[in-house]
This record gives C-alpha cells, structure tokens and sequence, in this order.
C-alpha cells in the first residue's frame, strides 16, 4: 500500500516501518522456518519471488504492511541497520469488497529472541491505530490456527471475541468491532505513539 511508504511509527517496544527491498533477505531467510510457514499457512518462495512479493504488496491498495522493528536495538545507537533490528511483520488486508471498514489483521514475531516480550502485542496496537485514524476502519478480524495458542491468548486480551471456526481449515476466527468505548481504550493504549516520516533505507532513528 502506498498510504504508508513514508510512515514510520514509534512505540515503545517496537517501531513499525514500510516493507522495502532491504527487509527482504531476512525476511526470506525466516520463510524457510517450517514452524513459521505452518503458523502462516505459507508457501516457501525463491528470493526473487519474495522481492516480487514485496514489490507487488507496496503496490496493492487492498493490503498494509509494516515491519516490526525491535525499537531497544534500533534506538540503542545511530548507523544501526533496520535488517538487523527486524522482529517480524504485521499486516492488514482489505479484501472484504462489501465491507470497506473491515480489516483482516495479522502479527508475525519471527525472530525467537524477541517472543515473549509484547513486542507482538503493541504492535497489534499499533497496526489498529493505524486503521482506525488512517484507513476509517471500524472492525477487525483475527483468523488463527487454531493449534497458535499464544496468538489466540493475545488477541483476545486484546478484546477481540472468537466469532467462528473452521474445522476445515482448523483456524480460528476471532472479531473486535470499534465501538466509541473500544476506540476510547484503543486511544489510551496507543497514547504514546508517534508518527513520523519515514525515508526508505533509513538507518538511524529519527
């Protein structure tokens, strides 16, 4: 999505940055993880077919992606590089024709030194603020298999309430919809959020 190329977006835990060429390689080296392509239910690709993905996921207007950058290493010193920092991706997808104001979300924490710690969590957070004040969403959807415990134990501390399951694709599907009350508390927990511009290739924290 070319809404977001040029957001950066500064947590306390994580920051969220555009999906660009230099994320790619460690990226893909994490899709080769047979555990992270059964939790995404993922095919592995080529390197180039992940380069092309990339390209194809700025481009499309239906799907926003972040990556998680682990904000302790990147704010720790100037010169540090975002691959090295990188915790793992979040994304949104607006697939739902009838329903603009839906969004389907997701949260990767690939890198294993960096589970455990809520970096997934916040950035969830953050991926909703996002959608909430830049893409008018007013209701997201969480599909878990239904074997990722931990997910399904964040989201719904998150509020999110499950709505159905598939037996077929053993996955579970978990609904938050914004009322006033929840939006309310969306905006409390994210208080601390900033935006900024983001430059691509950026290295050093702004």
């Amino acid at each position: 999505m070319r809404l977001n190329q040029n957001t950066l977006l500064l947590g306390k835990k994580v920051v969220l940055v555009p999906y660009t060429s230099e994320h790619v390689p460690r990226y893909h080296e994490w899709m080769k993880s047979e555990e992270l392509q059964r939790l995404t239910a993922s095919e592995p690709l080529t390197l180039e077919q992940e380069y092309a993905m990339q390209r194809s996921w700025r481009e499309d207007a239906d799907k926003c992606n972040f990556i998680v950058l682990d904000a302790e290493k990147w704010l720790a010193q100037s010169g540090t590089s975002e691959e090295s920092c990188m915790a793992g991706d979040v994304n949104l997808f607006l697939t739902d024709l009838g329903d603009p104001s839906l969004g389907e979300i997701e949260v990767m924490i690939a890198e294993p030194s960096c589970r455990g710690q809520g970096l997934g969590t916040e950035a969830v957070l953050m991926m909703m603020l996002y959608g909430v004040t830049r893409l008018g969403l007013t209701k997201f959807e969480a599909k878990i298999g239904q074997g990722n415990e931990p997910s399904i134990r964040m989201f719904r501390k998150l509020h999110f309430e499950q709505v159905a399951v598939s037996s077929v694709f053993q996955e579970v599907t978990l609904r938050l919809m914004m009322s006033e009350l929840e939006r309310q508390w969306l905006l409390e927990q994210t208080s601390h959020v900033q935006e900024k511009p983001y430059r691509d290739g950026a290295s050093e924290p702004c």
